[in-house]
């Protein structure tokens, strides 16, 4: 289906001046025109929109059968007739043609220059000769590398463009035959060559390879001459065996196929590589890979088959990555980077066009209203000629070549339009007498002649169809030039201009036809999309100019997915992200007028709006817009309220609106601990405390903390990249600080935080900088452990843990808050917190004058290293601080080593400081294998230390009596 509008794609139309009938012609680069008539070509300077100058005139071997450009190195190339012999040259420093009869040197291709000579090069055109074994029959130019494929009847012959490095600043193009193609079976009528793809056409099939550099597969290339007989059976064959009968009286037709992939090996169509070039080519091609074989069937319908049923307009169409359309193009490479590839080609009535990189595709089928001639595939349209008519068509490279670029399209991200769209006509142009086309740059280059044909055309047997072999593709003669031709170039307006033009149109589609106005609209937004990645082809100042509509485009886009009701909806929330409108804005463009007194928000607005505000964004909505999205929710989505209601975004929204709205969920049947929590915050912040206590009594600890996880910006919000604690957290810190650990607890089990988020929640809630711990925070860390979550690395949390308790007994700080585990409760309920050793109290008790606060940090260190998880290695080089001076210390410290079962420095530690707390150490420490350090190391002790004397010498005694 073809989509008809009626848009104005092309502006002024200027006369190239030509001296004869154009048998031939092309587009060179981006200002020149070449027109071949006799043995003449004539070369045309394009410039702006009412400019065609004549540039230079050379002359040719005899008539042009075909004639190419190649943009790298700047060649012409054509195939030449004269006395009924072909031949194939190429022009090179063309440019320098000043006079047509200025000097021209002819060489003949891969003979060296000599050096005496470089200078005449330098300054005047070269002609190329290239012999061929077989006639050439059709040429195709490498877009990209500039290399030159030739079709000939058997095989196709690569030349490689290359320089000739005349000294240091000076080098002259030339080319070198690296690779003849052996096709068998099919005759080229057409060929196109990009990159190392190859396409060829016959009348009625179409064949494209893609060459493979790969020396795996070295032995793929055959480097003798290629067999006459074709180890493929044709697939045909097997299906029908009467096709070799041949007779006046049947018709007997190949049937329609199409192959992809490797499939398309089966045409029968053999095609093999034979290498020419020399050994240190930079690049080889090996081996083959097939990509498509596609076959029509002749129109029969008819008694008579008209010669014209043919394929035409064989061509490969390379789309190049130039950058992101949302990043800083001016810091991006220009280089071309083939993104993507098309392969276009055209029954009379019908075209094809296929996208052939990575996986074979059929995008689009072209239905046209009148018998076509001849087209042409540029990246933003398919322009085709009939008789009469220039008929210009959207194509969908664009929004291929947009997935490969973007791995973020068609996510909430980005998006771009499907390449299954259908396709739309957007103007046909009548032209009298239409026999030609061209394009280059902006420009379509036509060929008209008003006065009709007056020789009937010849119409030859049915039978030419049953072979392969049989399609000659000799031209024909031309007739004898007549009155009434001319040479027409037809300037294409610019994608802005025309971009505006269907927006415009789009209007009229807003109400009426929902599907129309959007299918427009995505047409105005790839056409801005092809400008863009031909960013090659724009003039200066035009891609800031077509950025800018790519955004409005979008905007457009978002419009039309977010108020009409289509089953592509949740689109309105990629393309008004790519618009770079504020959400305020987006919200702006909404129409909130009601005439009815019911407002029905669509699907598409919903959910942009549910999303945004999910998003956290640092956009703050007015008090009257946030009011105006409470409303749209409680009609549309009243479930989603409570979040909305919770976003950053809606800082401003009146507290006393937000209530009304959340008492009348309760009304609906919507009541629900969120609702509870949404109110409770309104309430809040209303500063109403007494209304705020009622809510959170109304609801258990446990079902407050479900809300919470149900809704963590209740708490924690983001703004610029940092962790913010709400109102309602700061209120919990003074009032129930245990549900406030308690929720952020449950929030990192259920992933809705991380381990570094909810730390500096608490940091920044606490209101402490750099390394201050708060208690707060302490209290979680302890409650981590006693839930024993999973995702929670132990050993890094016993060392904050661990490391506070040290800072606090080593500064005497005690917590800034009440903690909200004693170590009794640690113990019974933690399995990382073990019993303390019985001898720790004895050491503790000699120590008087300690407040409560450091004998509880210093109990939960001391039980934490007597627990079974910790690594007590790990904690040795921070115990310095705490001196063993104090009993605290000394304590700690012993405890460690005791771990670390270093139990004779323990004894010399507890003789020296608290000689009544050694007995009961050993009597728990040195038992079974430790045994023998009673007689081999206390006992010495205490006698060494009893003959010595001195102020303990009673406590050594009584030691030793024990």
């Amino acid at each position: 289906m073809v989509q008809l509008y009626n848009l104005h794609p092309f502006g002024s139309q200027q006369v190239v001046p030509c001296k004869l009938e154009p048998e031939r012609f092309c587009g060179g680069g981006r200002d020149t025109l070449f027109v071949a008539a006799g043995c003449k070509v004539e070369a045309f300077t394009v410039v702006g929109q009412e400019l065609c100058q004549p540039r230079c005139v050379f002359s040719t071997l005899g008539r042009v059968l075909r004639l190419a450009y190649s943009e790298a190195g700047d060649y012409l190339v054509a195939i030449e007739e004269k006395n009924k012999a072909t031949f194939l040259r190429a022009y090179v420093n063309w440019r320098s043609k000043r006079t047509e009869n200025s000097r021209v040197c002819i060489r003949m291709v891969g003979h060296d220059v000599e050096a005496p000579f470089s200078e005449t090069f330098r300054d005047q055109m070269s002609i190329v000769e290239m012999p061929l074994s077989e006639a050439p029959l059709c040429i195709s130019c490498c877009p990209v590398k500039g290399d030159l494929l030739v079709g000939c009847s058997n095989n196709l012959v690569l030349f490689s463009l290359k320089y000739q490095i005349i000294n240091e600043e000076f080098s002259i193009l030339d080319f070198e035959r690296s690779l003849v193609i052996h096709i068998d079976n099919i005759t080229p009528a057409e060929i196109s060559f990009c990159v190392g793809y190859v396409a060829v056409m016959s009348e009625l099939e179409v064949l494209i390879v893609k060459l493979e550099s790969d020396p795996k597969n070295r032995e793929s290339v055959n480097h003798h001459p290629r067999k006459t007989t074709n180890p493929m059976k044709q697939a045909e064959d097997t299906s029908n065996d009467t096709s070799q009968l041949e007779s006046d009286d049947f018709v007997i037709c190949q049937k329609p196929m199409e192959l992809l992939g490797e499939k398309s090996k089966q045409s029968g169509i053999s095609v093999t590589l034979e290498s020419t070039g020399l050994a240190d080519e930079k690049i080889k091609y090996f081996h083959v890979r097939h990509l498509l074989y596609r076959r029509f069937a002749p129109d029969i319908s008819s008694c008579l088959l008209s010669d014209d049923v043919r394929l035409h307009s064989l061509q490969l169409l390379p789309i190049f990555q130039t950058g992101s359309l949302t990043s800083d193009r001016k810091s991006s490479s220009r280089e071309k980077v083939l993104l993507s590839l098309f392969c276009f080609f055209s029954l009379p009535h019908v075209g094809y066009l296929y996208m052939v990189v990575k996986s074979v595709e059929l995008m689009s089928v072209y239905q046209y209203p009148e018998k076509s001639q001849q087209a042409v595939l540029t990246p933003q349209f398919l322009h085709v000629i009939t008789s009469n008519n220039l008929q210009c068509y959207t194509v969908r490279c664009s929004a291929a070549a947009a997935r490969e670029e973007d791995p973020y399209v068609d996510t909430t991200l980005k998006a771009c339009p499907p390449i299954s769209m259908d396709v739309c006509a957007l103007r046909i142009q009548l032209f009298i007498g239409l026999k030609a086309i061209c394009h280059f740059k902006n420009h379509v280059v036509l060929l008209t002649k008003a006065d009709p044909e007056t020789v009937p055309e010849r119409r030859e047997s049915p039978k030419r169809f049953l072979s392969r072999k049989g399609t000659s593709v000799n031209p024909k003669t031309p007739p004898v030039a007549e009155a009434g031709w001319n040479l027409y170039i037809v300037n294409t307006i610019s994608p802005v201009q025309l971009y505006k033009e269907m927006v415009d149109y789009s209007n009229a589609y807003k109400t009426a036809k929902t599907q129309s106005c959007i299918h427009l609209l995505s047409e105005a937004h790839l056409l801005v999309r092809a400008a863009l990645m031909d960013a090659s082809q724009l003039e200066p100042g035009e891609e800031a100019e077509l950025l800018e509509a790519f955004k409005e485009s979008c905007g457009h886009l978002g419009d039309c997915y977010s108020r009409l009701e289509t089953q592509h909806s949740h689109l309105a929330l990629p393309y008004y992200k790519m618009s770079g409108l504020s959400m305020a804005e987006v919200l702006a463009r909404v129409d909130w007028a009601v005439d009815d007194g019911s407002q029905k928000y669509e699907r598409g607005l919903i959910f942009y709006i549910n999303h945004s505000l999910s998003e956290n964004l640092d956009e703050e909505l007015s008090e009257e817009m946030s009011a105006k999205v409470v409303q749209m929710f409680y009609v549309a989505e009243p479930k989603q309220l409570p979040h909305i209601l919770c976003s950053p975004s809606m800082k401003n929204i009146d507290p006393s609106t937000a209530l009304r709205y959340l008492r009348k969920l309760d009304t609906s049947g919507f009541s629900s601990v969120l609702v509870t929590l949404a109110k409770a915050a309104m309430a809040l912040k209303m500063g109403d405390l007494d209304m705020h206590r009622n809510e959170m009594k109304s609801r258990s600890e446990m079902k407050l903390v479900c809300g919470f996880i149900l809704e963590p910006r209740l708490l924690i919000q983001q703004r610029k990249g940092q962790v913010v604690p709400t109102e309602f957290a700061v209120h919990l810190k003074e009032t129930q600080p245990g549900l406030l650990v308690a929720s952020v607890l449950a929030l990192q089990k259920n992933n809705k935080i991380g381990i570094e988020e909810a730390d500096a929640f608490f940091k920044v809630l606490c209101g402490k900088d750099g390394d201050r711990i708060p208690q707060l925070l302490v209290d979680f860390w302890e409650a981590q452990l006693v839930a024993c979550l999973p995702d929670v690395v132990l050993q890094e949390l016993f060392f904050k843990l661990t490391s506070q308790y040290i800072w606090r007994l080593s500064k005497r700080q005690p917590p800034d808050t009440t903690p909200l585990r004693t170590s009794e409760d640690l113990i019974n309920t933690c399995s990382h917190y073990g019993l303390i050793n019985p001898w720790v109290n004895i050491l503790i008790s000699s120590e008087s004058s300690v407040d409560k606060n450091y004998m509880e940090d210093l109990s939960k260190l001391q039980s934490l290293i007597c627990g079974p998880s910790f690594d007590i290695a790990s904690i040795i080089p921070f115990l310095e601080p705490l001196s063993e001076e104090t009993a605290a210390g000394l304590s700690v410290h012993v405890l460690c080593h005791t771990r670390l079962r270093a139990y004779e420095q323990c004894i010399d530690s507890l003789l020296e400081r608290c000689p009544e707390a050694v007995i009961p150490y050993a009597n728990h420490e040195l038992k079974e294998e430790n045994r023998t350090l009673w007689w081999k190391k206390l006992l010495p002790e205490l006698c060494q230390r009893i003959k010595c004397g001195g102020e303990k010498y009673q406590l050594y005694l009584s030691s030793l009596k024990d």
